[in-house]
């Protein structure tokens, strides 16, 4: 477990917590509104042992739904339910990108530009890629559901190889390239 630094109003503070998987172990960064970051696993690494009781019980309940959510989506399932997700200090734009995100179906695909036509901003497919980018919740705002408008897969924070394993697991065709 790691906090920050003392609290003020410039620095509140944070919490960061593992969600091991079998996939390996995802990093949670929740702030007193909620969850703030979600982190691919960077390999295989052990669980830290954490004191709980110094976590306030709100964010260990978000932690729990976090867990939850994580491992259903590695699951292909659908996660019951999110905790509040904190987008403090993003900007408006990327925010409005990341809802639009979460109206994807689970199994299907939209291009940025169908994402930039659907917030209004036919011109803005480059700018979806760019919120996409920096989708601080990758997993549970499902970023990687945004493809080219060729039939590419685009970029993926956590990688190319992550962004198809979940559109598999997702059940969409053509995810993963068969042999040639």
């Amino acid at each position: 477990m790691k906090t920050s630094r003392t609290a003020d109003s410039s620095n509140p503070p944070f919490w960061e917590l593992p969600v091991v998987t079998e996939q390996g172990v995802f990093r949670a960064r929740y702030s007193p509104s909620g969850l703030a970051r979600l982190e691919f696993p960077q390999g295989r690494v052990s669980s830290p042992a954490s004191d709980v009781r110094r976590i306030p019980e709100q964010v260990r309940r978000w932690h729990g739904q976090t867990v939850s959510a994580v491992r259903a989506v590695l699951q292909g399932k659908r996660p019951r339910g999110l905790p509040p997700l904190d987008w403090t200090g993003h900007p408006v734009f990327h925010q409005r990108v990341w809802q639009a995100l979460q109206a994807i179906p689970r199994g299907e695909v939209r291009t940025y530009g169908q994402v930039a036509r659907a917030l209004g901003k036919p011109g803005a497919a480059r700018a979806v890629g760019q919120a996409c980018a920096a989708n601080p919740i990758p997993l549970l705002v499902p970023c990687h559901r945004v493809v080219r408008a060729g039939g590419g897969l685009g970029g993926f924070s956590a990688g190319a190889v992550w962004k198809q394993l979940l559109l598999a697991m997702e059940g969409v065709p053509g995810a993963v390239p068969g042999p040639s």
